[in-house]
């Protein structure tokens, strides 16, 4: 007798269901039982298998099925697989998907081999939203980009701005937004709150103009709300493959819909502003210098760098619109999962208080100066922060596109044009690289025996990008997150509304499904 988990007592089994079947149903009857037999059967032999290649789908209903935690469903693939593995997708969709979270593979990737891996022409259309900027140009023009943004946040006056914006938008809209929350009782969804207030900093840094999204009753702002629309459908793109959402996006069908009419919304803000800048520009005497402008913005630089007129208003806006995208989302994301993660350990929270305390010096009543200089001693602070972008970084995944045939360290063979996503999130949680508490939010893994912070290669903490095309506001993005968190930590207790669930959004940034609903108190130090 044949044992009834046999691969022939199988076979055999299928081929009796359907000589049985043929007795009794039509052609048409009889195909549709052999596909619904041969699904089901397919189902029951992988269904414990984070992988699974399916007969003409290939290997794409795993992620669709698995879509509302697609990031954990990656790094389960990722872990059984040895940190690698091809992504196969229907037959002849060309949809086949290199996906890594090794962190040599990744070090090849982004600075070894940098020159070989571009963003490449599937990135480019699924983020056609970002124009000719730095996050989805290539080659030459990705090195203008660079090289000019580079000179722009080099200048001294323009940090000092940043810097100032920053704590200008905290002590006249975050801190009173939040005691009036206080003093009504009110809960508050934090991370829309930290959406709001980074996209008004962002704003009045790129633009020069604030739209005041953070205010009392969260008004509606047409252009911030469609950066988070164009998000959430963008990943989408990632996981049809790349006729069908183009069919979608050419009749103009859910979600394709949403990002055409979100682009023009934004597209006219942002050339609204940029006339704007630009007739400010031309109405300048001789002798001015940008900091004697009313306004003072990146634009400002930009266009003072080049010279007038020598920049047109399209670079203008692409560039506009990536550095918009860059600051609103990446703080807002790292800041929200902060908050989770420290109202839910209380002895994280605890420390960083007592570092604030003793490290920096007091003001007028029971302040504190939370200037850049007083900052950069909260070593804790910034181990804290760095551990909630090891765990939960803004942007998930990455992908990049081979230019020619290569080897990876790992031994995969990649063909030209082969599409590489490296999962970000899954290094996080990678016990080769953070040990076997890799999942634990222990901020004291960063911190030396001397005190002093460790540093991490950014081809294993890859939050900010690694190689050529690492993260040029990487400092920038640690002062506004350690400016908001302390100023905030130091003056309020963050209480968290109970029963929520806490889960990823399925995006191309990492932000919470639900929000994060909090209540406040004064905080008597």
């Amino acid at each position: 007798m044949l044992p009834p988990n046999s691969k022939t007592h199988r076979h055999t089994l299928l081929v009796l269901t359907i000589t049985i079947s043929m007795a009794v149903l039509g052609s048409e009857e009889l195909l549709l039982a052999f596909v619904l037999f041969v699904l089901i059967y397919y189902w029951r032999l992988n269904r414990h298998t984070p992988i699974t290649k399916w007969p003409v789908l290939g290997m794409l209903p795993g992620p669709f099925l698995n879509v509302s935690i697609i990031f954990d469903y990656v790094t389960t693939a990722l872990k059984n697989n040895g940190g690698n593995f091809m992504f196969e997708g229907p037959w002849l969709s060309n949809m086949n998907i290199f996906v890594t979270s090794d962190p040599f593979n990744v070090q090849h990737i982004t600075s070894t081999k940098f020159e070989n891996y571009g963003k490449g022409d599937d990135f480019r259309e699924i983020f056609e939203v970002l124009g000719d900027g730095i996050f989805r140009s290539d080659s030459e023009l990705w090195k203008y980009n660079r090289s000019i943004l580079h000179s722009a946040f080099k200048k001294v006056n323009f940090q000092l701005f940043i810097q100032q914006t920053i704590k200008n938008k905290i002590e006249s809209c975050l801190l009173p937004f939040l005691e009036h929350a206080w003093k009504q009782g009110t809960e508050v969804d934090l991370q829309e709150a930290f959406q709001r207030l980074t996209f008004d900093i962002i704003s009045s840094i790129v633009l020069g103009f604030d739209p005041t999204c953070l205010s009392i009753g969260f008004p509606e702002v047409a252009t911030e709300k469609a950066f988070s629309e164009i998000e959430d459908a963008l990943l989408y793109r990632h996981l049809m493959p790349r006729f069908l959402w183009k069919l979608l996006n050419w009749f103009q069908l859910g979600k394709e819909k949403t990002v055409k009419e979100n682009i023009e919304i934004i597209d006219q803000m942002l050339y609204k502003e940029i006339k704007s800048r630009s007739r400010v520009q031309g109405q300048s005497s001789g002798n001015s210098t940008l900091e004697d402008e009313p306004r003072f913005s990146l634009i400002d630089v930009l266009i003072s760098e080049v010279g007038e007129g020598k920049m047109d208003d399209k670079f203008l806006r692409d560039t506009a619109i990536n550095m918009l995208a860059a600051g609103r989302d990446s703080i807002s994301a790292g800041l929200t999962w902060f908050f989770w993660l420290v109202a839910t350990h209380p002895s994280v929270e605890s420390k960083i208080l007592e570092e604030i305390r003793e490290k920096l010096p007091a003001r007028e009543g029971n302040g504190k100066d939370f200037g850049v200089k007083w900052l950069s001693k909260l070593t804790f602070l910034h181990a804290a922060l760095s551990e909630t972008l090891r765990l939960y970084p803004p942007v998930p995944l990455e992908h990049k596109s081979a230019l020619k045939s290569d080897v990876l360290p790992s031994g995969h063979w990649i063909n030209s044009n082969t599409m590489i996503v490296y999962s970000l999130y899954s290094m996080g949680r990678a016990e080769e690289i953070w040990g076997e508490d890799c999942l634990k939010f222990r901020p004291e893994r960063w911190i030396s025996k001397s005190g002093g912070i460790i540093h991490m290669p950014s081809h294993k903490f890859i939050a900010f990008n690694a190689g050529p095309r690492s993260c040029l506001g990487k400092e920038i993005s640690f002062i506004e997150m350690k400016m908001i968190a302390a100023n905030i930590l130091w003056n309020y207790r963050i209480h968290l509304v109970e029963g929520q669930a806490i889960s990823p959004r399925v995006s191309v940034v990492l932000l919470m499904k639900h929000g994060l609903k909090v209540t406040v108190t004064k905080r008597n130090i």
